[in-house]
C-alpha cells in the first residue's frame, strides 16, 4: 500500500566520498529525553566567545573553500580556535592584536578570554552524556629552549593542557606526539606530523572527538545506490540513506533547503544545507555568513518529510597559514612577531604553521568526527645550546692575522676561589 506523503521529498546530498563501513554497532536503548535548555545561563563573556568562534568559523570556512573548488572540505574551526587561543596567551603587541582580529575576538582582557575558553570547554564536555564528546589540549616544547613557566602554567590551567618538554631531535618524540593525537581522537587521526624541523621549538595542539547516534536512525535496509551529480555534470553512485516520513526540523528559505538532524538528547545536531537549484555550491558558500546562517536556523520548523542523505567518510589535511594571514594575523607568521609572553626569546619566535587534520564518518547509526589542530612555533636561527661540561680544547689567537698565541685543554676545571 502506498504511503501518503504530507510534504515533498527532501534530497540532501553532501559533497563527499561515500563509504560502506558503518560505525561500530552497539546495543541501543530507549531514545533519551530531548534537552530543552542549557544547564545554566551563559555569561556575557561566554556569549561573546561563542559569537566570536562562529564568526571565525564562517570566515575560515569560506577562505579555505576558495582553495578547494569542486573538492571535499571538512574543517573544525573550533579546534583551530582552541589551538590558537592557547598561542594567543603568549602573544603581545601587534601580534596579539592581529591574532585577536583573526579569531574575531572583541574582548582584549586575557584572563576573561582564557576563562571563557575554559568555561566553553566544560560546557561542551558535560552537556550530553549520551554523546561521546572529547576535547584535549597539549603543549610539547623543545626541552633546551627557554619558555616562561607562567605561560605554560596559565595554558595548563585554563585549557587543561598537557605540558611536556621533550627532546625534539629524538625521532621518538614524533611517535609520542602522534600517539597523543591518536589517543585523543579514538584512533581516527593516528598521525599528524612525520618530522619536527630543527627550527620548531613548540607544538600547541588541540584535538576534538565527537561520536553521536541519530535520535532517529536511518534503517540500513533503506540504503540503496543512487546517483549523486556533481557541479560539473559527473554522476557518482552514492550509498543513499533514507529516513522515511519522519518528524524533522526542516527549513525552505529562498530556494535553500535545510534539515536539522539531532544526536543523543538533541543538544548536538547536524544541519545539512542544500543550495538553491542551479546555484554552484562554492558560490553559495561564499554567501554563507552569520546572518544567512541565522536566517536558515530561524526558519527551521518541525514537519514530516522524507530525508535522503548519502553515507560518506572523509579525511582531510591542510595548513591554514594563508587563510589566517588573510583574516588578519600576518604579524604572527613573520620575523616581526612578538611572543615575549611565551619566552624570554619571544622576539625571535613566530608561527611557522597551523596544520589541521580531520576525519568524519556519517552513516545510518550516526556520525563520528575528529580533528587535530597543530600550531608549530618556530625560532629564527634557533640558538644552539652548547655546554662545555666535559674536557675541551681552547685557542687564544689574533683573529685578523690568524696568529695563534696559546692553545690549551681543560681536562679538569680549576679556578681560584
Amino acid at each position: 500500500m502506498s504511503r501518503r506523503r504530507l510534504f515533498p521529498c527532501l534530497l540532501l546530498a553532501a559533497s563527499a566520498a561515500c563509504a560502506d563501513s558503518p560505525l561500530p554497532s552497539g546495543v541501543r536503548g530507549p531514545t533519551p529525553d530531548s534537552l530543552k535548555a542549557l544547564p545554566r545561563a551563559l555569561s556575557a563573556d561566554e556569549q561573546q566567545t561563542i559569537a566570536a568562534s562562529n564568526r571565525f568559523a564562517f570566515d575560515l570556512f569560506r577562505s579555505v573553500n576558495t582553495r578547494f573548488v569542486d573538492t571535499n572540505v571538512f574543517i573544525s574551526p573550533l579546534s583551530a580556535s582552541f589551538a590558537l587561543g592557547m598561542t594567543l596567551e603568549g602573544a603581545a603587541g601587534e601580534t596579539f592584536e592581529g591574532m585577536s582580529q583573526a579569531l574575531r575576538l572583541l574582548e582584549t582582557d586575557r584572563s576573561r578570554i582564557n576563562a571563557a575558553y575554559r568555561d566553553l570547554i566544560e560546557l561542551l564536555l558535560d552537556l550530553d552524556p549520551s554523546v561521546d564528546m572529547r576535547i584535549a589540549n597539549a603543549i610539547f616544547y623543545r626541552d633546551t629552549f627557554p619558555f616562561h613557566q607562567t605561560f605554560l602554567d596559565t595554558v595548563a590551567h585554563y585549557f587543561d593542557a598537557r605540558v611536556a618538554g621533550l627532546d625534539f631531535d629524538d625521532p621518538a618524540t614524533v611517535t609520542r606526539v602522534n600517539a597523543w593525537a591518536d589517543t585523543a581522537t579514538a584512533g581516527k587521526i593516528p598521525e599528524v606530523i612525520d618530522a619536527i624541523e630543527p627550527d620548531i621549538v613548540m607544538l600547541l595542539m588541540n584535538a576534538i572527538y565527537f561520536k553521536g547516534s541519530w535520535r532517529s536512525q536511518f534503517d540500513p535496509d533503506n540504503t540503496h545506490n543512487a546517483p549523486f551529480a556533481t557541479e560539473r555534470g559527473t554522476s557518482y553512485a552514492a550509498r543513499m540513506m533514507h529516513l522515511e516520513t519522519e518528524d524533522v526540523a526542516l527549513a525552505m528559505l529562498n530556494g535553500v533547503q535545510a534539515v536539522d538532524l539531532p544526536y543523543g538528547r538533541a543538544a548536538f545536531t547536524m544541519t545539512a544545507i542544500l543550495p538553491p537549484a542551479g546555484t554552484d555550491v562554492d558560490a553559495f558558500i561564499q554567501t554563507l555568513d552569520q546572518a544567512r546562517w541565522d536566517a536558515i536556523v530561524g526558519a527551521l520548523a518541525h514537519r514530516e518529510a522524507d530525508v535522503y542523505l548519502p553515507k560518506f567518510t572523509m579525511t582531510w589535511k591542510d595548513t591554514l597559514n594563508s587563510d589566517l594571514k588573510a583574516m588578519g594575523m600576518e604579524h604572527a607568521f613573520c620575523d616581526c612577531a612578538d611572543f615575549t609572553r611565551m619566552s624570554p626569546l619571544g622576539d625571535k619566535l613566530y608561527i611557522d604553521f597551523v596544520l589541521q587534520n580531520t576525519f568524519v564518518n556519517v552513516n545510518e547509526e550516526g556520525t563520528e568526527a575528529a580533528a587535530v589542530t597543530t600550531v608549530g612555533v618556530g625560532v629564527e636561527s634557533a640558538p644552539p645550546t652548547i655546554r662545555f661540561d666535559r674536557p675541551f680544547v681552547f685557542v687564544i689567537r689574533e683573529r685578523l692575522s690568524g696568529t695563534i698565541l696559546f692553545m690549551g685543554k681543560v681536562a679538569v676545571p680549576i679556578s681560584e676561589s
